[in-house]
């Protein structure tokens, strides 16, 4: 062995021994603060010992899930300890499955969360029973962008409106994965309230097989974000070369970028939709106002989630965070974990009669 062999082995001996060293002393002070500490999930975690986070989201979002790989980069400088934070994939289900066990399974300790789709509460109030969760007792964190949908066709067929839609004595085929996820519910509620027939495909396993069947000719239409249609691939592409028209949005105003489209609210105004209609439309938009949340387990101790909500916002307000999003085309429209908490006690309380006309439209 030469000197400079030697120097090195003894150089990586000590940095070995300091490793260890420093893991030893953290193991202690964990069994010591458990030992003498009043339970709970541990503030030490959150705030002094650098942990890994794992953030639940949908399996079938892999190439959708953009706001929950964007806050994994930024979220944890605003950390005390800068933890790593994991995007964990869940089986799709409409994100029920991932829902289910932010709720039931993960430790009331804030280090598992669950970026859930904000339609999830259609399948509570209609008392599915897959269902394992309490909408309004989760621990809400907050919401990088609302999430008002359109309806995007394909421009090679007959449908250029709504108008020809309800005229259509051949129904467009809208594809969906389930009865949660806006490729469903969106059809549905046009249906409901504008007078339109639109056969829905449902049981895709992601919206990317959805979008695959469109291109193929298989679907002429499907309902999708606002923010993902103009963010990602194959948007991109098919606008630039016209393949596709939106026929409408949800937002109570036009989108700008799409400002010839119709928002369902003129639509209802033209074809005088009544009040049940509208309010069964209220109901299923506030799944908009949701739009992308994070949540935790309920239980999780008031002081944990005090760190996790104020570093959210931080990261939310954070120059280097906005111009990444700008970059990836990504909006931010913030919404506040209260807001979020209020919305999801006003939607739960729906009336038992806008309950059953959202069941039989939901098709349960």
């Amino acid at each position: 062995m030469t000197d400079s062999a030697a120097t090195s082995g003894r150089s990586h001996a000590v940095i070995n021994a300091l490793y260890f060293a420093v893991a030893v002393f953290f193991f202690l002070y964990l069994i010591i603060y458990y030992w003498t500490a009043e339970g709970g999930p541990s503030l030490l975690a959150l705030a002094l010992v650098p942990v890994t986070f794992i953030l639940v989201t949908l399996d079938d979002l892999r190439k959708n899930d953009l706001y929950p790989r964007l806050l994994s980069e930024f979220w944890p400088k605003h950390f005390p300890g800068s933890p790593n934070i994991i995007v964990q994939n869940v089986p799709a289900a409409g994100s029920l499955i991932a829902a289910n066990q932010v709720y039931n399974v993960a430790k009331p300790d804030g280090l598992t969360l669950g970026a859930i789709y904000p339609a999830l509460y259609f399948n509570q109030l209609i008392k599915k029973s897959e269902v394992k969760y309490d909408w309004a007792k989760f621990n809400w964190i907050g919401s990088t962008v609302t999430s008002n949908q359109l309806l995007y066709m394909r421009a090679d067929t007959p449908y250029k409106s709504i108008e020809e839609v309800r005229k259509a004595s051949i129904a467009p085929k809208c594809g969906a994965t389930d009865i949660s996820s806006a490729g469903y519910y969106i059809p549905k509620i046009i249906d409901e309230t504008l007078g339109t027939k639109f056969e829905i495909v449902s049981g895709y396993p992601s919206g990317q097989d959805i979008d695959l069947a469109v291109e193929r000719g298989e679907l002429q239409c499907r309902a999708s974000t606002i923010t993902a249609y103009f963010a990602r691939e194959p948007f991109i592409s098919w606008r630039k070369r016209n393949f596709t028209s939106v026929l409408i949005q949800t937002g109570n105003k036009r989108d700008g970028r799409i400002k010839d489209s119709p928002t369902i609210y003129e639509l209802m105004d033209k074809y005088k939709t009544n009040e049940n209609g509208r309010r069964l439309a209220k109901v299923i938009l506030a799944s908009g106002d949701f739009g992308r949340p994070i949540v935790a387990a309920p239980g999780v101790p008031v002081e944990g989630m005090k760190v996790l909500r104020d570093s959210f916002d931080k990261t939310i307000a954070d120059p280097a965070f906005l111009a990444e999003a700008e970059k990836r085309r990504l909006e931010i429209d913030y919404t506040r974990w209260d807001e979020l908490e209020s919305l999801a006690k006003d939607v739960m309380a729906t009336p038992p009669e806008i309950v059953a006309r959202m069941r039989k439209l939901l098709g349960e």
